[in-house]
């Protein structure tokens, strides 16, 4: 593992701003704001004025009740601001659902009541998180769904709707001015689906149609092919009359919503396995490139078995959605970054979702960011990088997510803490 001093941070970016404030999982710019969704709880939703590019003001913050939701995804649409509301710490919590089932067990074998330590031993979990699991199941959990404000005064963010779904409620959403693209658990359904509202008057949005895939419905009969929440929706992006729809260990697919109330699935791709870590976002740039239609994917790192392949970005031809191909790949080293084997992620998590040019501004977690051009869709080229030192005591940077404003510059969000506003220098 190459010295610190060896390790170039920075190349053809400089930082022009920070703030430093509670980890997140997006971030989005219009106008002169930018706007935060946190990871964790008490901290929800920051609106950033970033006029002054070196000195990013935080003009108002919406802190949650308690601790049971979190809502780490925001969008904006005009003086309309969208976030998910999920169950904070949702896989974990989700374990407690096997307890009662594991201590019948347990008692049919032993003759007797189990103890928390046998149950927590069956389950593969601590003794001390039994009673937190035990907790979290008798207390259930009702508020998923996503929030719509009226952000027309900045500084007091004013709460118009909160829409309920079901289950762990919403992860990752796209939203326009018409309809809100859902990714949500609802009842009957295993995973994630995608629910599409219209959102046309905001104080009551209106349910128009529902897509999965097969074997998601089990309440219309449907069994899936897969073991627990490994095919499921991410998120789906609209570009034009088509969703882009990420569903994890089951590749992308792309669905056709020319018709609003009847989404259709006119592609599907999957390259899993022998490729380990699940498909995180999928979308093709807005003009060809080289005469082709490409699209970019990411795969997320998850936790990383060292010997398998760590999470990297996909170039796809889908000039012909019968005929998908791969035609490159992009990966960083572990030697790129002198956190590569700290403690936290190292590989890639999530892109720009506006491919404007041929520039992908790229999330990699202890990478940083990392500015790639795919004008040669079969090599990309690394241009830039960014990689935040970690602050707060954190053990390595975790970038997780970016955003352009209309004059080039960057806002590179952390997953654990930091904000910082970059510019390019160069290429």
């Amino acid at each position: 593992m190459p010295k610190f001093k060896d390790t170039p941070l920075a190349r053809n970016i400089r930082r022009v701003g920070h703030l430093d404030i509670p980890g997140g999982g997006q971030v989005v710019v219009d106008g002169r704001y930018a706007y935060v969704g946190h990871m964790k709880p008490p901290h929800g939703t920051t609106i950033i004025d970033v006029s002054d590019a070196k000195r990013p003001k935080v003009v108002s913050t919406i802190d949650l009740e308690d601790d049971y939701s979190h809502t780490h995804k925001v969008r904006v649409v005009g003086d309309l601001m969208y976030t998910n509301v999920e169950q904070n710490n949702r896989h974990f919590l989700r374990l407690g659902d096997r307890l009662p089932g594991i201590r019948k067990k347990l008692a049919a074998e032993l003759g007797r009541e189990a103890t928390d330590a046998e149950a927590a031993s069956d389950l593969g979990v601590s003794v001390d998180d039994v009673a937190e699991l035990d907790i979290a199941r008798e207390r259930g959990y009702e508020d998923g769904g996503f929030r719509i404000y009226d952000i027309s005064d900045k500084a007091k963010p004013k709460l118009i709707k909160h829409q309920k779904t079901f289950g762990f409620g919403v992860h990752r959403f796209d939203v326009d001015e018409r309809y809100a693209y859902i990714s949500t658990e609802m009842e009957g359904y295993v995973g994630n689906i995608l629910v599409i509202y219209d959102v046309a008057n905001p104080t009551r949005p209106r349910e128009v149609s529902r897509w999965w895939m097969p074997g998601q419905h089990v309440a219309g009969g449907e069994k899936p092919a897969w073991r627990g929440y490994r095919n499921r929706l991410h998120h789906a992006l609209r570009a034009g009359n088509e969703l882009w729809a990420a569903v994890w260990h089951a590749g992308f697919r792309v669905i056709d919503v020319s018709n609003i109330a009847n989404p259709k699935t006119i592609a599907s791709h999957d390259y899993h396995p022998p490729f380990p870590e699940p498909t995180h976002t999928v979308l093709p740039f807005l003009k060809p490139i080289g005469g082709r239609r490409v699209a970019m994917v990411a795969d997320e790192e998850h936790t990383h078995t060292p010997g398998r392949l760590h999470g990297f970005l996909w170039v796809f031809d889908v000039t012909d959605l019968n005929k998908i191909q791969a035609l490159s790949a992009f990966d960083v080293s572990e030697l790129d970054s002198p956190w590569s084997r700290a403690p936290g992620r190292f590989g890639a998590h999530q892109f720009r979702e506006k491919l404007d040019s041929t520039l992908v501004h790229m999330t990699w977690f202890s990478g940083g960011l990392r500015v790639i051009d795919v004008a040669d869709p079969f090599k990309p080229k690394e241009i830039a990088h960014y990689i935040p030192k970690p602050v707060n005591g954190e053990p390595s940077p975790q970038s997780n997510d970016v955003d352009v404003d209309r004059d080039g510059l960057i806002y590179l969000l952390d997953r654990n803490a930091g904000f910082d506003v970059l510019e390019m220098t160069g290429s």
